[in-house]
């Protein structure tokens, strides 16, 4: 099918999902997970195709390591499926409701989106988390994932679909489009009408393509170039540990720290140390020429402090003050997540309210942000926008609103 037809068939999907109830919903999540680990064997199979042609094509090891499937990796997609089945169904719930002056009763509920279209680069497990997240909220989806991940997606697909269909629900409520082509990222941004929203996830290029060319609304999944400053107060321990696990603990994701402020009370102190333990650990430091001054750190370049690496590279700045280090966050962040070591409650209040991000950590690892460790279950993406949604979006994120109004004969 053309991604046209796709689209009316995820649209009549979708009538039947949004009428589905928790039970129904849950039954199919528990069913999908159940099928992801019977068939590993098979999704890591075809996997393993796309790792054959992301080496032979030369793509870089962080991006390898997104795309690459293990049993340990489905495994815990499947555990995000579980996750979202025993979490509260948000179709339905009263946002708010009254009784007016006149005796109208007034409700405001949450529904679903509709069809949901999700463009993503490069990590199969996004095509699980995605498919659930929709489905638990009533949203039919059409998954465009990368070309690089062809093999992986469409066998991942193929499990879950057969899975909603044993469990009695349409499986056109999770589609995957055709990712030889451009054409069909196209044709999705212009199913105005068939599709109710589109959500980006990936690159920035991927993101300002769709959100500037696309005629479907657009919620927007920004980068992560995120900063820990380290305050003059901080405690010493805390902030090595919390440095090195922003850092190192995974590198390709939006929530890993690319940038560390460093408080010039501890460029003799903390700055040496921090330093020599992150080149221990595989990564290349890239410094002002204070920093830069120190064993084995590259000089920094202007454009080192707006990039979002996605690799074992991080740069290093010394700041004055909690002003500087705002000052420098302001100009090089990206909205995504912002994290503070500091002792004191003054600095780290001024610090929260100082920094526009969708996340601010205090005395914690930027990565943390993320939709199962907030507790949301599988996320659909890390919104840095402000309309719709800001954060980890979960499942009432993946809803809008209807008013319902009850009169009895009520006439204006």
């Amino acid at each position: 099918m053309s991604v046209l037809e796709q689209a009316a068939a995820a649209r009549i999907a979708a009538i039947d999902l949004a009428a589905a109830t928790r039970a129904d919903k849950d039954a199919a999540l528990q069913l999908m997970a159940s099928r992801l680990v019977e068939r590993a064997e098979d999704i890591v199979t075809a996997n393993a195709v796309d790792i054959e042609n992301a080496r032979t094509g030369g793509l870089s090891e962080a991006m390898i390591d997104r795309l690459t499937l293990t049993a340990e990796r489905i495994a815990a997609m499947a555990g995000g499926l579980r996750q979202l089945a025993a979490l509260p169904d948000p179709v339905g719930d009263v946002v708010r409701g009254s009784t007016l002056a006149n005796g109208l009763e007034l409700r405001q509920i949450r529904v679903p989106f509709g069809v949901v279209g999700i463009i993503y680069e490069g990590r199969p497990n996004v095509t699980a988390d995605a498919a659930g997240i929709c489905l638990k909220s009533g949203n039919a989806v059409l998954l465009r994932g990368s070309g690089s991940a062809m093999s992986s997606n469409a066998a991942i697909v193929s499990v879950l679909r057969k899975a909603v269909a044993d469990a009695g629900l349409p499986a056109n409520a999770i589609q995957l489009l055709d990712a030889t082509t451009r054409d069909s990222v196209k044709e999705l941004m212009r199913a105005r009408g068939l599709v109710d929203v589109l959500i980006p996830r990936g690159g920035a290029s991927l993101i300002k393509t769709v959100v500037e060319e696309s005629t479907v609304p657009v919620i927007e999944t920004g980068v992560g170039n995120c900063h820990v400053y380290v305050d003059e107060s901080a405690d010493l321990e805390k902030a090595l540990a919390i440095v090195l696990n922003s850092k190192t603990q995974r590198l390709s994701t939006c929530n890993t720290a690319e940038s560390l402020l460093v408080h010039a009370t501890l460029a003799e102190t903390f700055l040496p140390m921090v330093v020599e333990e992150l080149i221990n650990a595989g990564v290349t430091v890239h410094g002002d020429p204070q920093v830069a001054a120190l064993d084995g750190v590259v000089a920094a370049t202007d454009a080192d402090w707006d990039t979002e690496y996605l690799s074992a590279d991080i740069a290093v700045a010394v700041v004055d003050t909690l002003e500087d280090a705002l000052d420098h966050i302001r100009r090089h962040g990206t909205g995504h997540t912002e994290a503070i070591v500091s002792e004191n409650v003054t600095a780290t209040r001024r610090f929260t309210a100082g920094v526009d991000a969708a996340a601010v950590m205090i005395n914690a690892s930027t990565r943390f942000t993320d939709g199962g460790e907030f507790g949301f279950g599988a996320e659909i993406g890390i919104s840095t926008q402000k309309l719709h949604a800001r954060g980890p979006m979960g499942l009432p994120e993946l809803t809008s609103t209807k008013y319902v109004v009850t009169g009895n004969g009520h006439t204006r």
